[in-house]
């Protein structure tokens, strides 16, 4: 089912309002219903996510996907913006906190998180969440950067959450 992207206004303010946010969440998670209806495939749902995702925030700087491919590593995935790292420990940075503790990290600074990994030194903020199995394990986080301060919030959690959560019964096809 071929769908048109919504490509967010970054000529202008960058932030959006609450009712604003909340509005464009709405509009983003009907257009991935919509596309991902009837898909098997975790690769390309993945791919479709990040792709409305990124498109979507006019705040979103980087947006993309880190799959856990052992016990204590992630690994780049599907993703838009800037080069990302390669490979990530469980023991450092932002996604290998939320990847570690399976559950969502919200940091306003990237420069105050202990650990912080700098894949690109325009990042101001980021949030990072958990992608679970149907089992509740772990096999990827998505990970968004900002280079404003403190660019993401309840709001970002609360969609983010509920829009990596339709791909925990896909099917990681080789």
């Amino acid at each position: 089912m071929a769908e048109a992207t919504f490509v967010a206004d970054r000529t202008g303010a960058l932030r959006l309002d609450a009712a604003a946010k909340e509005e464009r969440y709405a509009l983003v998670r009907a257009q991935v219903d919509a596309v991902l209806e009837g898909e098997r495939d975790l690769l390309s749902a993945m791919c479709t996510m990040v792709c409305v995702l990124h498109n979507a925030f006019p705040y979103y700087y980087w947006t993309g996907f880190y799959r856990r491919v052992g016990p204590a590593e992630l690994r780049v995935g599907p993703y838009q913006g800037t080069m990302g790292c390669l490979s990530i420990p469980f023991a450092r940075g932002v996604c290998g906190a939320a990847a570690r503790e399976g559950r969502t990290q919200l940091v306003p600074d990237v420069h105050a998180f202990p650990g912080h990994i700098a894949c690109d030194s325009a990042s101001a903020s980021e949030i990072v969440v958990p992608v679970f199995d149907a089992a509740g394990g772990v096999i990827a986080v998505l990970d968004v950067d900002s280079t404003l301060p403190a660019a993401f919030d309840e709001t970002d959690q609360r969609h983010l959450e509920a829009l990596v959560a339709k791909l925990a019964h896909l099917d990681a096809v080789p």
